[in-house]
């Protein structure tokens, strides 16, 4: 009998949770707008920055290695990024081809990296630095045209009133003040989108710590979209979507995968996609992390996801100083390279034109397939696209625009590839009908 009360229980702050989204949202026409233009821009950059980049060992190091949370906070006292430059940044995300910037406001330990009136623990008031990187990021990328979203934790280690570790009891944590944390984060979300120019998204991070709780999205997200209709929300849960989200985000997985165990419950819905990955092992900065991907894998994860109609947001963890470490910055100037050659093949592209086939996948605009050939192909110097039922007008290589030899039968397009140049990254093939 207990065991049948507790899971009914569950069950109650589930669905609690669930309706408390913010249920009837109808998304502005300036929001539809962008989340096309979101779906335009293919790639960003993800950037985990804080206090923990000072110990060269990840963001979820006061975690891992158990520092208690008023030791863990000392950091601040020498956390003085002299050598940040919000234009360098910008700069390197334009060169990598990179359209927008996603950055963390606050991520878990609960230090705000902008300057907020909701706690003295940020880095204007509580480090020597004294300044707000935030504000001149937001400033550089309107300058340079690049869009800037906030990450935003819903999670924090160390605050009172969120009392990290607590049961969940009602929806709301036993020893906290439920209340007190969610107007907390109204607050302090208020002042990102006022007070920081050309916010054009919210990326919410943590609700899998307390996967009972009421999160209050009705309010939260009611109130992001009121101060600003075309502001995308997207949250980090896991979950499917819910009400009141702009757009889905994938953790270190394409959409449909499930390689890392995120995203066993994420059913993919019918919001504009995003999936986000690290350069090597870790998001925040970590000094001992050498497991460097190759431009070739971060290209095909691009690619992949294109195909799959998804953004990605690759991640940088920049170093305690506000430099980004030179392994990323060349790796990012190798993908912009490889991008100002073939960015036609991605940006403004549609993916889901057929499913990913064993040689690569298909992006797809207007009249135009790309097909990429990412690996080698198993039988014949040929491939076959799976039910593409239009007569091509052209069938010729990307590069070079040599003209392919192409049969269309009931099986789909076969398309010769013996006069398709080599290329150790990506073969493309361009289709227009």
């Amino acid at each position: 009998m207990r065991k049948l009360l507790r899971f009914l229980l569950i069950l109650f702050l589930c669905l609690s949770a669930a309706a408390s989204a913010q249920q009837g949202y109808k998304p502005s026409e300036s929001n539809l707008k962008a989340r096309e233009h979101f779906k335009d821009m293919k790639f960003g950059m993800f950037i985990h920055w804080g206090i923990y980049s000072t110990l060269g060992d990840g963001e979820w190091v006061m975690d891992i290695k158990k520092i208690p949370y008023n030791d863990y906070k000392r950091l601040a006292d020498f956390f003085n990024p002299q050598a940040f430059n919000a234009k360098e940044w910008v700069d390197l995300a334009k060169r990598a081809g990179m359209k927008y910037i996603t950055v963390t406001s606050r991520h878990h330990d609960g230090f705000s990296m902008f300057d907020t009136k909701q706690s003295d623990y940020n880095i204007v008031k509580a480090t020597p630095y004294k300044k707000d990187p935030m504000k001149e990021l937001a400033e550089e990328c309107q300058k340079q045209g690049i869009e800037l979203r906030f990450y935003y934790s819903l999670l924090d280690w160390g605050r009172a009133d969120y009392a990290f570790k607590s049961p969940i009891v009602n929806g709301a944590p036993e020893k906290g003040d439920w209340n007190s944390y969610i107007n907390f984060m109204k607050a302090q979300l208020t002042e990102l989108i006022t007070n920081y120019p050309g916010v054009k998204g919210i990326w919410f991070d943590g609700h899998w710590d307390r996967k009972n709780a009421n999160w209050h999205y009705d309010e939260i997200y009611g109130l992001i979209h009121k101060l600003g209709p075309d502001i995308m929300i997207g949250n980090n849960h896991h979950l499917a979507p819910i009400p009141g989200e702009d757009f889905q985000a994938f953790e270190k997985d394409l959409p449909g995968n499930n390689k890392t165990g995120f995203s066993g419950d994420a059913k993919i819905g019918e919001l504009p996609l995003e999936t986000c990955e690290t350069m090597n092992g870790s998001w925040g900065f970590n000094i001992n992390d050498r497991n460097y991907k190759s431009v070739k894998e971060l290209v095909h994860y691009l690619v992949n996801a294109a195909g799959l109609d998804a953004n990605f947001l690759l991640n940088v963890g920049p170093m305690p100083n506000g430099k980004i470490q030179p392994e990323f910055v060349d790796t990012l100037g190798k993908i912009g390279a490889w991008i100002d050659k073939n960015g036609e093949t991605i940006y403004g592209t549609r993916g889901t034109v057929v499913k990913a086939q064993t040689w690569g996948t298909l992006t797809a605009k207007a009249k135009t397939v790309y097909a990429h050939l990412l690996n080698p192909v198993k039988e014949g110097n040929q491939i076959l696209i799976p039910g593409f039922k239009v007569k091509p007008k052209s069938v010729t290589a990307f590069n070079g625009g040599a003209k392919l030899k192409y049969k269309k039968d009931k099986t789909g397009l076969i398309v010769h590839l013996d006069q398709l140049p080599a290329d150790e990254i990506d073969r493309i093939i361009k289709i227009t009908y």
